[in-house]
């Protein structure tokens, strides 16, 4: 791939968002505020490593289902202390959701992620029944996509039990970070890149699929969005782009933390009904 475009430049989310900085430690601030006020089982291990544990949050009721939410980072930053909060809307509407940790590169390669995300989603299937929604924002975006391309490292019968995928300004195409600074902790290989990159794999055909993206991303972000929409539907896979106007990268999640938002609404609704 050419490297005429400057990738580095490309991957800044930051350097275009007005008080990104400041964004953090709101999202910590919110996340602790939630879960005072929640039903939750917290650090629920799904593996042995240190940060391979969830926080499972509750509805009133039996949950209708599970929603999991997987987040961003680049893989290399944040756990699931940050983003309780998004848990809220789902949760309202009578959803379970499940915020998982993973081990963070450089520790482990993209690879290992995704197994790791595979074990927790398969764990906390176990704990809830009904239909299963997968969220994933940026780095997650790539980790729920990858969950259901031809290979996934999901067991078939969990596979079985994905109604929907959406992700949130999501990563599909891994190759042009090989020419970013970041691929010396990411580790990326040019054969690894394609390997994990879920728009150069064959789609899934029974699960829906959301490409949410912010309008006011990154030009690469927005081309990521709709690489995948493209690619997969080309394929025959029932995805779809949605473009959230005035959006950036950093608060193009925030919806999901009300449960009457469009964000919200749009995860739900391509989810079985109550019966």
């Amino acid at each position: 791939m050419s490297t005429v475009i400057d990738w580095e430049d490309a991957f800044s989310n930051g350097a275009y968002i007005d008080g990104a900085a400041e964004y953090p430690p709101r999202w910590e601030q919110a996340a602790q505020a939630f879960r005072a006020g929640a039903s939750m089982r917290a650090d629920i291990a799904y593996g042995d490593q240190p940060r391979e544990r969830y926080d499972l949050f509750l509805p009133d009721a039996m949950p209708r289902g599970l929603v999991v939410f997987v987040h961003g980072g680049y893989w290399l930053k944040f756990d699931k202390s940050y983003w309780s909060h998004l848990a809220a809307g789902p949760v309202a509407q009578g959803w379970a959701v499940a915020l998982p940790s993973y081990t963070l590169a450089p520790e482990a390669r993209i690879t290992q992620i995704t197994g790791q995300i595979a074990h927790a989603i398969a764990h906390a299937r176990a704990e809830v029944a009904g239909p299963i929604c997968l969220i994933g924002h940026s780095a997650g975006g790539h980790l729920v996509t990858r969950m259901v391309c031809e290979d996934t490292p999901l067991p078939h019968s969990i596979r079985g039990r994905i109604a929907h995928v959406m992700s949130i300004s999501g990563l599909h195409d891994l190759r042009p970070l090989l020419h970013t600074q970041m691929n010396a902790e990411l580790g990326l290989s040019e054969e690894t890149a394609r390997r994990e990159s879920p728009a150069l794999h064959s789609p899934p055909m029974d699960i829906a699929v959301t490409a949410w993206v912010g309008g006011h991303e990154r030009p690469e972000f927005l081309r990521q969005s709709a690489l995948l929409r493209e690619a997969w539907a080309r394929k025959g896979c029932a995805a779809r782009l949605h473009v959230a106007d005035g959006l950036h990268h950093f608060n193009v999640i925030d919806g999901l933390a009300r449960p009457d938002s469009a964000l919200t609404q749009t995860v739900l609704a391509q989810l079985p009904p109550l019966a």
